[in-house]
């Protein structure tokens, strides 16, 4: 696009803009497990795809460079379709100022009449029209500067020392959040990318810092509070609320169910969630064949499809002989934290026919409670009988049956 006094100033000389889209980067902090954010979907378009549109809407740059990653070419096409074929695609380097001098390369070889260059990350879907005529009115205005939108900090800017105390506060009257797309002479910033590639510079964290580097102007230019680029997996879940006109996402509530028995053999005392209470026989097991604990312990896995008591602690596992059964429900509670979920509630129906739940109930759920980090409240431990009907009427064993309820945090990958 070649830009002159009609859209910026009467005076202004005319500004042919190429632009780079810094595509080549992980997004390993975004959470997301369909691959680099850029190729995320949101309302069921790709990222990139929603950035390169709003630049070829708003002002149609006269070429496009997009800079991937070597391992993405499959991911771009099906990103963009028929809409890449236009686009000058090369590989980037290791890091961001690598890939952005791999990009100005590329667009000064293929488009060598681009006098100013727009360079913007990817992952910023929401750059709006007044921004970017803002930025080509600057251009015109001021040819030889670089062009930095910018937010004024609003919140209070604290500096910390080494011992985690408050040092001082800063004064943020001149402070700013930097945006992209930033805009340069084509000339200026690839020669100046040129040469700290040289001098071994790589920690350039933006390309104004290449432009201040060098000794070369820099302006402010209004940026836009709704220009965010999505970096945390919450970034994602606000776009997606803001394209499809969603209020609110809906709570991840997960519900699992567990169930176990146990049979009779010789002893003195059966051991339910966790409390040991006398009778004439106990419960044969590997572990304390806790039958209420098993199930419980099940029931939490459920919540995030983690397979069962028997995949973490084998039988045959010499390890496990005799031991308590809190020990494998504390492990399913910590599975479940690791995975983003918080234990809400817990309840167990223990299925016997002897002996006598009732006087030990209080003591099971401040067990249950003790163990998962939950609330009494939020732990319940009923009983029933079999009324004298199959292997628990027989009075062979005791069978519990046990629910959990679980809400994980969205957007975080629950599975072990």
């Amino acid at each position: 696009m070649t830009v002159n006094h009609d859209v910026n100033n009467e005076n202004g000389p005319a500004v042919t803009l190429g632009l780079v889209i810094v595509a080549a980067g992980r997004g390993s902090r975004s959470g997301l497990d369909s691959g680099p954010k850029q190729y995320h979907r949101l309302a069921g378009r790709a990222i990139i795809a929603r950035t390169l549109a709003r630049f070829s809407d708003h002002v149609a740059p006269e070429r496009t460079c997009v800079v991937i990653h070597a391992d993405d070419e499959a991911l771009l096409a099906d990103a963009l379709g028929s809409d890449a074929k236009d686009l000058i695609v090369t590989f980037g380097a290791a890091t961001r100022q690598g890939s952005v001098l791999c990009g100005l390369r590329a667009l000064a070889q293929a488009q060598p009449d681009v006098t100013h260059v727009m360079i913007h990350d990817a992952a910023r879907p929401f750059v709006s029209r007044g921004l970017l005529e803002r930025i080509l009115r600057a251009a015109s205005d001021d040819p030889g500067a670089g062009l930095l939108p910018a937010v004024p900090i609003a919140e209070t800017i604290k500096r910390g020392d080494a011992a985690g105390l408050v040092s001082g506060t800063v004064d943020r009257s001149a402070l700013h959040t930097a945006q992209t797309p930033q805009c340069f002479p084509l000339a200026a910033i690839l020669a100046l990318h040129e040469a700290a590639a040289a001098d071994g510079i790589e920690t350039l964290t933006d390309d104004s810092a290449v432009f201040e580097w060098g000794g070369r102007p820099v302006r402010l230019v209004e940026g836009d509070p709704d220009n965010r680029k999505l970096t945390y997996a919450k970034d994602f879940e606000m776009a997606e609320q803001k394209l499809t006109g969603a209020t609110a996402t809906l709570p991840d509530v997960r519900t699992g169910n567990g169930y176990d028995v146990h049979q009779f053999g010789p002893g003195d005392h059966v051991t339910l969630c966790g409390i040991a209470i006398p009778h004439d026989r106990a419960l044969s097991g590997h572990s304390d064949a806790d039958v209420a604990m098993h199930a419980l312990t099940d029931a939490l896995l459920a919540t995030c499809s983690a397979g069962d008591i028997g995949d973490h602690f084998p039988p045959s596992d010499p390890q496990w002989r005799g031991a308590a059964s809190a020990i494998f429900l504390a492990h399913a509670a910590s599975v479940v934290c690791k995975a983003g979920g918080t234990v809400m509630n817990a309840d167990v129906s223990i299925i016997a026919e002897a002996p006598k739940i009732a006087p030990y109930r209080e003591a099971m759920c401040a067990k249950l409670a003790n163990v998962l980090g939950i609330d009494r409240k939020r732990c319940s431990v009923k009983a029933t009988t079999n009324e004298t009907m199959g292997f628990v009427g027989r009075r062979e064993g005791i069978a519990a049956i046990a629910t959990a309820t679980v809400v994980y945090r969205t957007g975080e990958a629950s599975d072990e």
